[in-house]
Formats: structure tokens, C-alpha cells, sequence
């Protein structure tokens, strides 16, 4: 499976914007953002519209109908894979069962893994991963969608678009991507380093910390 390309990691440092480096540490918003000139109060301002993840519909592995709207007002981690891939992904989800156990018991935080395999991955496929992965309950969901729809999906994550080789295996990236409670991307990890998910843990620790995550707005 190949890594996220160089290219892609210069577009995600030119598009991070930093924020205050004083006592209260605020994690960087990544993606694209457009300029918006208001009138408030009789005075001309320019507001910053930022990149957030669009609408999508799923089914977990319960057989529930997951939507956006069921992450209203959650942190979430959410990441690409296949239940048979036989390299990255179990490595992954191993280094994610760490965010998992760390957060478990915290009804703002969620984990969200789209399958990029749906007419494998069906729902009973990814019952049978989540208990061998020995994950239950509602912080962690596999989700299985459209195809294309999920593909189109990826593109907002700012992660490679998953493609078929020649000899029909999935080829993705293995980034966990932090998403804050506005929809917005605060941090890109790789799943397949234990360092990167240790820091992962910390940054998510530090965004509930962000006034508009602990508001909400």
C-alpha cells in the first residue's frame, strides 16, 4: 500500500493556518478557505469560510443509518480501509484501538472507519471485523456506503482518492484524519506509526480544549 505523497503533505502545510502559540495551544485548521466581506454594526469585516466535511449517508455495523448529523456535536477520527487488506489496515486499526481506549468512555469523541470495499464489507463482514478487533458500543463505527460516494468523500479529507490496481486490490492511504465539531480537519496522522497516533491522542486532548469545541459553535 503506498503512503501519502510528498505533493500532499506540502498542499497540507501550505493550507494549515496556526493559531496562537501562547499558554492555551490551538491546533491548526487544514484545507481550503475562502474570504467573506461582511457589513456588521456599520463596519466592513472579512470573515474566513473554512473546508469541512460534506454530507454523507452510511450503515454502520449494527445496520444503523449513519449521517453527518449523527456526529453533531463530536470530535471525530476518521480513516479509509478493507476488511481483507492484507497489509496497512490491520496495522491501523491495531495503532487505533489506542484512540479507542483512550476515549471510549467520552461521549464527544468518535471514531469513524468508511469501508472502501462496500460489496465485500457488508454489514455482517464489519460486525465480525469490530469483534475481532474486540470493539463495542457507539465511539467506534465501520461504515459502509456507495462506493463512488465514498471515494468522492475521501477528496474532502484531504487523503488520496483509493483506486484499484490492476490486480483488483484497493490502494489507500493509511492517514487518520481529526475532524473538530465545525466539520473542519485539525490534524493528519499515519495510522502505521505508533508515535503519530500517540500524538493523535494528545491533539485530540488539546482540541476539547478550543472554546468553540467545548461550545460547540
Amino acid at each position: 500500500m503506498k503512503k501519502l505523497i510528498g505533493g500532499m503533505v506540502a498542499l497540507l502545510a501550505l493550507g494549515a493556518c496556526k493559531f496562537n502559540t501562547g499558554p492555551t495551544a490551538t491546533l491548526p485548521v487544514y484545507g481550503n478557505r475562502t474570504p467573506v466581506t461582511k457589513t456588521v454594526g456599520g463596519k466592513t469585516v472579512t470573515d474566513t469560510i473554512y473546508q469541512t466535511i460534506p454530507a454523507f449517508k452510511t450503515v454502520n455495523q449494527y445496520g444503523d443509518s449513519i449521517t453527518s448529523k449523527n456526529l453533531a456535536g463530536n470530535i471525530y477520527v476518521a480513516d479509509f480501509f478493507f476488511t481483507t487488506c492484507p497489509s496497512i489496515c490491520p496495522v491501523m486499526h491495531r495503532n487505533m484501538l489506542n484512540v479507542y481506549n483512550a476515549f471510549k468512555a467520552d461521549k464527544e469523541v468518535k471514531i469513524i472507519s468508511y469501508s472502501i470495499d462496500p460489496k465485500h464489507d457488508s454489514v455482517n463482514v464489519l460486525k465480525k471485523y469490530a469483534d475481532n478487533l474486540g470493539i463495542a458500543g457507539n465511539t467506534w463505527w465501520l461504515l459502509q456506503g456507495k462506493k463512488e460516494e465514498i471515494y468522492k468523500l475521501s477528496e474532502s479529507y484531504l487523503v488520496r482518492k483509493p483506486e484499484e490496481d490492476a490486480r483488483q486490490l484497493f490502494i489507500h492511504d493509511g492517514y487518520f484524519i481529526l475532524v473538530d465539531k465545525q466539520k473542519r480537519i485539525r490534524g493528519t496522522y499515519d495510522g502505521t506509526l505508533p508515535e503519530q497516533v500517540t500524538k493523535l491522542i494528545a491533539d485530540i486532548k488539546t482540541l476539547k480544549t478550543e472554546p468553540d469545541q467545548i461550545t460547540g459553535k
